[in-house]
């Protein structure tokens, strides 16, 4: 007997010191950004958030009483690359949850590895493909392409606007954004009278808007793109002297985007979060306390402008941490359902509501529609 409870006594013991050390073990958070690459005006502020709120929250005294240790990769843009540190995050690194794929095109690249590894991953990414159809273990922060179509559409014809000209970028987020807006316009009562794209490395696009320019009964432009050529666009849509209402999409939220288009940019309007807007939101909005806290503290740390980009992760990493804490730990099944159940949750980007159909959680209303007047960004609606 007493050589039995020695034993017990033994397990126990080790069973103890086995949850100890657990329990003073970090958190891992996973990321692969597009830090550097064409896509770094959107992996550079998701990167620089993450580092920031990782070290504020530890601070604070971390989550679930253990600090967070942020693991992360710089992917470049590229698709391969980022499944594979997607594959170390999970493998080698073995990780608790990913916040990260700043693009589309990495994102997808990460994501049949995510769902085989079973690991919650919480995507920066825009396109509607990566939560619809919903996948069990992929979520994200950004409103959809499909979103911003309609919240543009809905502008338009509040307008009186009923026949457009598009113009889209043949790469992952305005491919994807072209065919959301040809399917809501469709359906919206929108006629789109022409249809043009350019590449990733064209440098004018002069006769793609000529084309639209000359298409008899357009009414309104949009473009759907993200990187340079949308800013290429508005340049040659100035030099074109075209006076048509301008409409860019959300892949173009920031500050950087006003800095490359410059004046020509006069006048376009396009839906986004009210981060670039937070003392134009009225009282009791429950949004302008969190928004104004997030570009103060950006801005404060890193003596640059806020963007709407370094918000997706903001909103990425604080989901990630409501999960965890309603979880109780960091087990993987645990922690997914605790996001697929988060409601009210108050972000930069809007209000959070998932649900097992919708891991994105956003409406159309998250957007707000700004357009650039006397050189700055402007709440219209």
């Amino acid at each position: 007997m007493v050589r039995r409870i020695g034993k017990y006594a033994a397990a126990v013991a080790t069973g103890l010191m086995m949850l100890s050390a657990q329990a003073s073990e970090p958190i891992k958070i996973g990321s692969f950004v597009s830090a550097t690459g064409p896509a770094s005006f959107l992996g550079d502020p998701e990167l620089k958030t993450l580092e920031m709120y990782v070290e504020k929250i530890n601070d604070e005294g971390g989550v679930l009483g253990r600090d967070l240790e942020l693991v992360h990769y710089d992917d470049g843009g590229s698709a391969s690359s980022a499944r594979n540190f997607a594959s170390r995050l999970i493998r080698s690194d073995q990780v608790d949850i990913i916040v990260g794929g700043s693009t589309t095109g990495t994102t997808m690249a990460a994501v049949p590895l995510i769902q085989q590894a079973r690991i919650p991953f919480i995507s920066m990414a825009g396109a509607v493909k990566i939560t619809t159809p919903v996948k069990k273990w992929v979520f994200k922060t950004p409103q959809s392409d499909r979103m911003a179509a309609e919240r543009i559409l809905r502008d338009m014809k509040d307008r009186g606007i009923t026949k457009i000209g598009l113009i889209s970028g043949t790469g992952g987020f305005g491919s994807s954004g072209r065919a959301q807006t040809l399917e809501a316009a469709e359906q919206m009562g929108v006629e789109v009278l022409a249809d043009v794209t350019y590449g990733g490395s064209d440098t004018d696009m002069t006769a793609q808007l000529t084309d639209i320019r000359n298409t008899e009964g357009v009414e309104a432009v949009l473009n759907f793109g993200f990187g340079q050529g949308p800013a290429i666009v508005t340049r040659n849509y100035a030099d074109l002297g075209m006076e048509l209402p301008f409409y860019q999409s959300h892949g173009v939220a920031s500050d950087s985007f006003l800095d490359l288009a410059g004046s020509s940019a006069e006048g376009l309007r396009l839906p986004a979060s009210p981060l670039l807007v937070p003392d134009s939101l009225p009282e009791g909005d429950p949004q302008k306390e969190v928004v104004q806290d997030y570009k103060a503290e950006y801005e404060a740390h890193y003596d640059s402008k806020v963007s709407t980009f370094g918000a997706y992760a903001y909103d990425g990493l604080n989901l990630a941490v409501r999960a965890i804490e309603k979880a109780g730990s960091t087990d993987p099944e645990a922690v997914r359902k605790a996001l697929e159940n988060i409601e009210g949750y108050v972000g930069v980007t809007g209000e959070f509501n998932m649900s097992p159909d919708d891991h994105n959680g956003l409406n159309v209303d998250s957007f707000r529609i700004l357009e650039v007047q006397n050189g700055k960004w402007t709440l219209i609606n």
